[in-house]
């Protein structure tokens, strides 16, 4: 279903940032209990290796931050970490190793949709707890939902349903899509697509491999095709050649840029002219209206030297998530954790965002907001205030009802 990606860094900082992430010690604690173990299966080398960082980092903070604490029940937290390398066959194997090998508690990953719902007939079959941080791909949690499976980050088609009328009322019906061939891309295409002809609209598409260099060809076509807007649905390094090739293009002055997501790594990798276009952000850290934003972003950033990204708090929200469960259930058991985690609301300091944020039963989708707006080039001397949030769009709302999603969720006997 996902077709491999080759290996591929962002430069020597990222590859750096990775080998430290790997050569992490194991947590002990100090009473001499046994830890509770996570593991952590994610692409650390290949084109979605700095999505897949950031949420190995976002994590390894909230453990950080736990382990100073009282850990999980009482027993400090250690975190495995193993590289799919973007590949399926590759994230199946990992995942064998954690549960089979290292006894790992709970399962996290993977940024790649195709790995992470393969990992998912895994961790299904030996009844360990799976949350899926950043996986997109619909069929997750819709028709092929398992009752030991969350996800934190939204569906493509929330994405959609929060960007397509804001697209159109601002730029117009008539669209081009760039869609990674794999799960993700189409899953995400299809429900833009949907949306769009909803609204009367038109389009054009081409779909490439999600390893894809050059666009040169395909741009050519969109700019023959004379679109209102060019959709780039591209992920990581990929997404960045892509922007980098339509303002050498001199494209954005012909079309309106836009798709579902522009993530903070990714604008910040891209020249100033590509800053631009309506996105979604899963999460953003400029929230001046909800106070315990700010603190968190002063103590990531001073824990980090960073400032949050989606996919730093689809890690933390993933580690703390397992914390809130177990309390709950008073066990780290598969079924009881699934249990306990249906229709749970995560606390404001968590949930970093404005109303109820729960993970819905019927589907374990998390109701996350989802920020609409405009990326730019950085405003003042923050150079991480390249995003302009212009609307926020309730997750129930984006989602739609459980029916709509295929979802038959059943819990083991």
């Amino acid at each position: 279903m996902t077709q491999t990606a080759t290996t591929h860094g962002l430069g020597r900082r990222t590859m750096l940032q990775t080998a430290l992430v790997l050569a992490a010690p194991p947590i002990i604690s100090a009473r001499g209990e046994t830890p509770v173990r996570i593991g952590m299966v994610d692409p650390l080398t290949g084109i979605l290796s700095a999505l897949a960082a950031s949420e190995v980092e976002g994590a390894r903070y909230a453990v950080g931050r736990l382990n100073k604490k009282n850990g999980i029940l009482g027993r400090q937290i250690e975190l495995l970490v193993e590289d799919s390398a973007n590949d399926v066959g590759t994230g199946v194997q990992k995942t064998h190793k954690l549960i089979e090998r290292d006894k790992v508690d709970v399962i996290f990953g993977d940024v790649n949709s195709g790995i992470a719902y393969a990992m998912s007939q895994v961790t299904n079959e030996a009844k360990v707890f799976h949350i899926v941080p950043g996986g997109h791909t619909d069929p997750i949690t819709g028709t092929d939902c398992k009752w030991n499976v969350f996800r934190i980050c939204n569906t493509t088609s929330m994405d959609a349903a929060a960007t397509t009328g804001e697209l159109v009322r601002r730029f117009g019906k008539k669209f081009f899509f760039i869609t990674p061939d794999y799960a993700y891309g189409h899953t995400l295409q299809d429900a833009f697509i949907k949306r769009l002809k909803a609204l009367g609209g038109e389009y054009e598409a081409e779909q490439l491999p999600i390893n894809t260099a050059d666009f040169s060809a395909t741009l050519i076509k969109a700019k023959a095709y004379k679109p209102n807007v060019l959709l780039n649905n591209m992920g990581g390094l990929a997404q960045i050649n892509c922007m980098k090739q339509f303002t050498q293009f001199g494209m954005e002055r012909e079309m309106h840029l836009g798709g579902a997501l522009f993530e903070l790594e990714t604008i910040r990798a891209v020249p100033r002219e590509a800053q631009a276009g309506t996105w979604a952000m899963e999460w953003w850290w400029e929230q001046p209206d909800v106070p315990e934003v700010g603190a968190f972003v002063a103590d990531f950033r001073k824990a980090t030297g960073k400032t949050p990204s989606a996919r730093h708090w689809f890690g933390m929200v993933a580690v703390e998530s397992v914390r809130l469960a177990a309390e709950k259930a008073g066990s780290l058991d598969g079924p009881k954790l699934s249990l306990a985690m249906e229709d749970m609301a995560l606390p404001p300091e968590v949930a970093l965002q404005p109303g109820r944020i729960f993970y819905r039963a019927g589907d374990h989708e998390l109701m996350a907001n989802i920020f609409v707006g405009d990326a730019h080039p950085p405003a003042g001397n923050n150079p991480d205030a390249v995003f302009t949030v212009t609307s926020v769009v309730p997750g129930e709302k984006a989602a739609g009802p459980v029916a709509d999603t295929g979802c038959k969720m059943v819990h083991p006997a």
